[in-house]
């Protein structure tokens, strides 16, 4: 059986840590990125504990095992995760109904991921929906960004109910697509 709750314990953070590292696309071959999706950013347990003591994250667990994880950021870590610092500006330039993105009160999902072997039994919408109700009260919307590469992930958010609002492309060549799954319509 599989229990959805919020990290709570430096147990729970590192094996978070565990399943990122076994899904981060640099140590994934294009086959693989292709068929299971990928994630992009690897943190240390210290920004993943700072993230979790403003916001917990979400957590699958399985018999004690975290098997999914969706990661729960705040503004306030705009600064703490220098690789990220690009999406927050973006934020500051792109509009969601007629007003900026850094005018709301939102929710970034710093990154999501089921574990191979749970992928496809619904793991990801009801850890979403448990995302959703923790938050829904203080935020107005959850937001972040995809990889376009990720089409997994991007078709994984539109069924939840993420909409592309703006598509652009980093320095580096990577097109990303920013995402918005507002809450209270």
């Amino acid at each position: 059986m599989i229990l959805y709750t919020r990290a709570t314990t430096d147990t729970d953070l590192q094996q978070i840590l565990a399943l990122q590292k076994q899904n981060l696309a640099a140590g994934l071959s294009a086959e693989q990125i292709a068929a299971q999706g990928f994630v992009t950013v690897s943190h240390s347990f210290e920004d993943l504990k700072k993230m979790n003591d403003i916001e917990a994250h979400v957590i699958a667990k399985e018999d004690d095992r975290v098997v999914g994880y969706l990661l729960a950021m705040t503004v306030h870590s705009r600064f703490d995760i220098p690789i990220l610092m690009p999406m927050f500006e973006m934020f500051e330039q792109v509009e969601f109904e007629h007003k900026k993105i850094a005018a709301y009160r939102y929710m970034v999902v710093g990154q999501v991921c089921v574990a191979g072997g749970y992928r496809g039994r619904g793991i990801l919408d009801a850890m979403y929906s448990a995302y959703r109700n923790y938050f829904k009260d203080k935020y107005e919307f959850a937001i972040t960004e995809i990889a376009i590469r990720n089409q997994r992930s991007i078709n994984a958010h539109k069924r939840v109910g993420f909409e592309s609002i703006h598509q652009y492309h980093a320095p580096d060549g990577e097109a990303w697509s920013i995402v918005v799954w507002k809450w209270n319509s």
